[in-house]
């Protein structure tokens, strides 16, 4: 009975974390559209992906504390409900329902974030890497199957209707993730009993690491994902091509959601993993310095970005469950990263954009995203120096 309780567990939260990452992959092939059905200032498109991060910022301690009362699985059940609520809401045709929208949508998501690393360690606690894997990697694929899916629907059917069969995804995870409910991994009556008197993660230097190296992987990847597409079209790229490229550089971070949790504990893996983050994060984005308007060259550009993107988050991920001595713990590490660390990566997509509109140019932009990524690796690096957060 539990082995049956374990796998629709597995299941349900591959189609929790399909839709962690979705709501907001979908958005970049449709910002053209959406500037001219509703008319909104081109500076103010970047807000679309900063407002969800902002979000994830300000309710991810909220989160951690509701989920302690009501536990994990309820509590993401009525935040997975304000997401399914912002998704169709952005559906109507107001700059109003947009942005409020948007707001519910990265409410929701939180909520996943969250707590399904916390779930992955106290129900699957001889198989974390495997739980982790799947969690990843069902986040990673559906959002980059969603950023396809928009650029093709949107050259067909109107937005709303883009948005609606795309969002449809968030209600069967709700459905599916029902049973879940009858099997709280902990019983209400005796949280207090069972929380251990463990040491707060907000008070110790390792903690912090993790937070600024989830801040740093988070603002690199949605601010690229943001304006990669403007990107390239600057230098001369079609529409389909800049959206064909994203969707690979989000692809192919896959593999990175099983290669991550077996070579993050060894040296020879440490110095491989670093090795790619370096290519994939610094380098990268400096190449589209050069006026590269090859598909094939940029295919495997966004390949090696891609593989970066996928090596820094689940390394970020892998330090939540593998930094930490028990579930309360990971759930507040994760929160507390989440919440200090997307108020770092909201600025991102809106403070490039900045940059971009004083400047007129990409350059400057490109530069800045490689320097983020030189502290991203350094962090990383001191983190794996770093012994466990103390119980």
């Amino acid at each position: 009975m539990k082995n049956n309780n374990q796998k629709w567990f597995i299941f349900s939260m591959m189609l929790i974390a399909a839709n962690l990452r979705l709501p907001i992959t979908i958005i970049p092939p449709l910002l053209h559209t959406i500037e001219k059905n509703l008319n909104i200032p081109n500076a103010l498109m970047g807000l679309i992906t900063s407002i969800p991060l902002v979000a994830f910022a300000i309710f991810s301690p909220i989160i951690v504390k509701i989920a302690k009362k009501i536990v994990n699985e309820l509590t993401v059940f009525l935040f997975f409900i304000l997401l399914i609520s912002g998704s169709y809401l952005r559906i109507i045709p107001a700059i109003w329902a947009l942005f409020f929208g948007t707001i519910l949508v990265g409410i929701g998501i939180d909520s996943g974030n969250v707590l399904v690393p916390a779930m992955i360690k106290d129900r699957l606690p001889t198989k974390i890497p495997m739980g982790t894997a799947l969690y990843t990697m069902s986040m990673l694929l559906i959002g980059a199957i969603g950023t396809a899916l928009s650029g093709i629907f949107i050259s067909k059917i109107s937005l709303g209707s883009t948005l609606a069969i795309l969002s449809a995804l968030s209600i069967i995870a709700l459905i599916f993730w029902i049973p879940n409910l009858k099997s709280n991994s902990r019983e209400k009556s005796n949280n207090k009993e069972e929380i251990p008197n463990y040491k707060t993660v907000w008070k110790q230097p390792v903690g912090w690491f993790i937070t600024l190296y989830f801040g740093l992987q988070a603002l690199v990847y949605y601010s690229l994902i943001t304006w990669l597409p403007s990107i390239l079209e600057s230098h001369g790229v079609s529409t389909l091509t800049a959206s064909n490229t994203l969707t690979v550089l989000q692809i192919s971070g896959l593999p990175c959601s099983f290669i991550v949790p077996m070579m993050a504990s060894k040296k020879n893996g440490r110095i491989f993993l670093n090795t790619f983050l370096i290519i994939g994060y610094v380098l990268g984005p400096l190449t589209f310095l050069m006026d590269i308007t090859n598909t094939s060259t940029l295919m495997i550009i966004s390949i090696l970005i891609g593989f970066g993107s996928g090596i820094a988050f689940n390394e970020a991920i892998y330090y939540f469950t593998n930094k930490t001595t028990n579930p309360y713990q990971t759930a507040e590490i994760s929160g507390m990263a989440q919440s200090s660390g997307y108020l770092l990566a909201a600025i991102g997509p809106v403070f490039f954009g900045f940059i971009k509109g004083l400047l007129n140019s990409w350059s400057s932009v490109l530069i800045l995203m490689a320097l983020f990524s030189v502290l991203l690796v350094t962090s990383g690096i001191i983190i794996n120096n770093h012994a466990s957060i103390k119980e």
